[in-house]
């Protein structure tokens, strides 16, 4: 009897000891179980791409036809990432090349803004060019368990930040990940440039719903090669270079969550493996469209996933750049290389087929750097990082070339925004907006002909997440957010780097700026799907340095 006794308190023992271990390797075992599940999906192996071709023949003498279109969209590139402004990785050390002659050849906007701080509702204007409070698209989609394993990693991690928040009911609650999309009421760019008479291609990130109705293909795209995870190649890939961020909860699950993987034209159906180091991949099939339709009108949307995190690099690109320190930096820098690359690829492929002069390309980003990555440069000169909207989270970079149309080295600095990218292009195309609905953008190519800023009229450009919303309105900034209860006015002016807070001096404009916000959202539709997490984001320092008492920060609804 004393034995049988003995060996249940052993075993009780054991239990409590298993029981602990796995309570303080708890983020552990999450992680490698979304590993384990990941890795559980099954993966193809690559297969070639058949993309539609145009005719054969070219245009008779004295024949027209639209411009090609080619919007080019990277993904968390910072403001300073790019040599155009004066900038460049590593204090300049990797510049830009390619995109600094795109930018050279045709127009500049000085004063460019995303859609959002976040990239899915930026993607959404952009395909729109509508508010959220018109489309009610106006939270970022994350995969299943994205929000829940984020928060617990980063309640893991020692950080002085304010607690962030997840409401698991919500999120449990919530509709899948692959319904949480653009409705397929919205037209998009593509559809409206399709009834035009255009052929059109999607290549890369979507991120605007995956199904019934809102991936690529059903809006408009006739071929779409889909983005379905996040690795730029295989982490064990003998040509990778990886860099990790250990104090970025968002960094540590998209190793845990992510694969190598893309689709073709489907909704839920095949995933098979790339071609390459997915910046170099997408661009091999864009330049494949390019040259495959140069006897008819087609749109291409390249949107790239870098420099999006998880930070990998090609080995020929890391050795390329040179001995940068820290190692992350290097990686970075060696991801911006390979986007320029890509730019110059896609000219080059138009300059060899000739279709260079009857193109318009469009480039941006989808919102500004991130400061999860640990690299206080990224948007210099500029406060804020992505997941704010100060400055360097929403200002980007806006290219456009038409050499038909837009004289080199033209420059605007009138604000211009995404909502503004799909008038601009159906204007460009000739193609007629739809009559049925608001169109809150604006076609931005007056302002690259002379004397085209005298006559521009809009002075008001909106941006929200949830409780934290921002109007600029003329050279005046106002943000306000409910947590922390915080207003904050600028003269982007005489301050365009948003240091000196008006708010307390110029009660007068603060007033008047909240009475814009509460009219924009007087008619204002709810959000599509609700906001599950809300994390803390330091303005003025990355996710490396240590937050202090007495640094401002931010919550933003995800």
């Amino acid at each position: 009897m004393v034995s049988i006794k003995r060996a249940v308190l052993v075993v009780l023992a054991l239990v409590l000891v298993l029981a602990g271990l796995a309570y303080v390797n708890r983020v552990a075992l999450v992680l490698a179980l979304a590993k384990y599940r990941t890795d559980a999906v099954p993966v193809a192996p690559f297969r070639e791409v058949s993309w539609s071709m145009g005719p054969d023949a070219p245009l008779q003498p004295g024949e027209e036809r639209p411009p090609n279109i080619i919007l080019i969209v990277a993904d968390d590139l910072g403001y300073n990432d790019i040599s155009t402004f004066g900038g460049g990785v590593a204090d300049g050390r990797v510049p830009t090349p390619h995109i600094d002659e795109l930018a050279a050849a045709g127009a500049v906007f000085n004063q460019s803004y995303s859609g959002a701080g976040t990239c899915a509702p930026s993607r959404a204007m952009l395909m729109t060019g509508r508010y959220p409070t018109r489309t009610g698209f106006e939270f970022t989609p994350t995969p299943p368990g994205m929000a829940r394993i984020v928060n617990m990693v980063r309640e893991s991690i020692p950080s002085n930040l304010p607690p962030g928040y997840f409401d698991a009911a919500v999120d449990e609650a919530r509709m899948p990940y692959e319904d949480q999309g653009l409705l397929p009421s919205e037209r998009t760019l593509a559809e409206i440039l399709k009834d035009a008479g255009y052929a059109t291609f999607h290549i890369g990130k979507w991120h605007l719903g995956r199904r019934n109705g809102m991936a690529a293909h059903e809006q408009g795209f006739d071929q779409s090669l889909l983005m379905e995870s996040g690795l730029f190649l295989p982490e064990d890939d003998p040509n990778v270079v990886n860099a990790k961020v250990p104090f970025d909860p968002i960094d540590q699950f998209l190793w845990a969550g992510m694969s190598y993987a893309t689709s073709f034209n489907s909704s839920g159906g095949e995933r098979f493996r790339p071609g390459g180091y997915l910046t170099d991949y997408w661009t091999d099939e864009s330049i494949k469209i390019i040259e495959g339709n140069q006897h008819r009108p087609y749109f291409l949307y390249l949107a790239h996933w870098g420099v999006h995190t998880p930070l990998q690099a090609t080995r020929e690109d890391y050795e390329a750049v040179g001995d940068i320190q820290p190692h992350r930096l290097r990686v970075y820098a060696a991801m911006v290389r390979a986007l320029d690359r890509s730019v110059g690829r896609v000219v080059a492929a138009l300059e060899r087929t000739g279709q260079a002069d009857n193109t318009v390309i469009m480039f941006t980003s989808d919102n500004g750097g991130a400061g999860y990555i640990g690299l206080p440069d990224v948007n210099s000169p500029f406060r804020g990082w992505k997941i704010t909207q100060f400055e360097g989270g929403i200002r980007v970079p806006l290219f456009v070339k038409w050499p038909a149309q837009i004289a080199p080295g033209t420059v605007s600095d009138v604000p211009v925004a995404h909502i503004d990218a799909m008038p601009t292009l159906a204007s460009a195309a000739g193609a007629a907006l739809p009559e049925d609905r608001v169109i809150d953008g604006v076609n931005v190519l007056p302002l690259t002909r002379p004397g085209g800023e005298q006559d521009w009229q809009r002075q008001t450009l909106f941006w929200q997440s949830g409780h934290y919303r921002v109007v600029r309105h003329g050279d005046w900034k106002l943000q306000v957010t409910a947590r922390p209860d915080a207003v904050w006015l600028f003269d982007l002016a005489a301050d365009p780097t948003e240091q000196f807070n008006l708010a307390d001096t110029r009660p007068d404009k603060v007033d008047e700026l909240r009475g814009l916000l509460e009219e924009h959202h007087r008619t204002a539709r709810p959000p599509l799907y609700p906001s599950v997490a809300e994390m803390a984001i330091a303005v003025d320092k990355d996710l490396s340095q240590p937050f202090e008492d007495g640094d401002e920060y931010i919550y933003w609804p995800h």
